[in-house]
């Protein structure tokens, strides 16, 4: 089976096609890699294909911040500009420029 490509990077900055949600990109599975218990939780109508890349984001809605586990399919880049003000951004990553964070040489 061939892996699809990831068409966001670690470090951008995304939100939910349906959920008024935002976050910064920290880590990213090739292939869904949650528990099937967690898969099967989302509504069938609305379930995510299993092949395609998943993302781990550090997420905010407009009453918290969390992590967050969303398909390729259900992320939009964020253009906005704005920051996300998860309190564990300034510790994975560098300065916002557009919709990346700066990452890499920052955590090494």
């Amino acid at each position: 089976m061939l892996k699809a490509q990831a068409k966001f990077t670690i470090g951008q900055v995304v939100r939910h096609r349906i959920h008024p949600f935002r976050g910064v990109i920290f880590d990213i599975d090739p292939t869904f890699d949650n528990t099937e218990e967690w898969w099967q939780s989302i509504p069938e109508e609305h379930r995510p294909k299993k092949d395609q890349p998943y993302y781990h984001l550090l997420a905010e809605n407009e009453t918290s911040y969390y992590t967050a586990y969303v398909s390729e399919q259900n992320l939009i880049s964020d253009k906005s500009g704005d920051p996300v003000e998860h309190p564990e951004v300034e510790v994975l990553f560098g300065a916002l420029s557009g919709d990346q964070y700066q990452y890499g040489s920052v955590l090494h």
